[in-house]
């Protein structure tokens, strides 16, 4: 079986919604052989972890229609990819809500880090983590996560591959404070 991030375009679903959409789409997809892990709702797409085997993705993705048409799916593959190109994917995907792809380039990222660079990497793979969480409507899990990764970002500051640490702390911090859980773009 091939492992694949199935990107749906979002008809006006919400984190709340994650639950029922999982269950919907298992539904949908009995019979295929298909085993989807999980299911996360952002702005834009309804995200679907799936392992099937690839000759098979097309029909999966017809007894998914009635969920969202495609926008696109990814073959999840360990790549290897130079530090400076993984920190411009991770912040498109960060800032396209695609939280589970961004942590994933991470952490090849901080596996190359050393000390204070290792504990910033780790914070913004953390806050990734906290917010496929409240994609899947966990905000107790989400808040938690986000006060670790606010450990590890105690101790940053200025620009990081033209993310503003001091902004990112910020809205990390806002969120832990209000409770009051919300994407936002590095």
């Amino acid at each position: 079986m091939d492992r694949f991030m199935v990107h749906l375009k979002n008809q006006g679903y919400l984190p709340a919604d994650a639950p029922m959409l999982l269950s919907k789409a298992d539904k949908l997809t009995s019979g295929t052989h298909a085993i989807i892990r999980d299911a996360r709702v952002s702005s834009k797409y309804l995200e679907l972890d799936v392992s099937i085997d690839k000759a098979q993705l097309d029909t999966l993705v017809e007894k998914l229609e009635s969920l969202g048409s495609l926008d696109h799916a990814r073959h999840i593959i360990e790549e290897k990819i130079e530090k400076e190109e993984a920190m411009r994917i991770a912040k498109d995907y960060f800032n396209n809500e695609r939280f589970w792809e961004c942590h994933e380039v991470l952490e090849g990222v901080w596996k190359k880090t050393y000390e204070g660079e290792k504990d910033l990497v780790q914070g913004i793979i953390l806050v990734a983590a906290a917010l496929v969480h409240y994609q899947k409507n966990e905000s107790d899990i989400c808040l938690s996560i986000l006060k670790r990764a606010m450990e590890k970002l105690s101790g940053a500051n200025g620009k990081y591959y033209d993310i503003d640490v001091d902004l990112f702390r910020k809205k990390v911090s806002d969120m832990i404070t209000s409770k009051k859980i919300a994407t936002f773009a590095i």
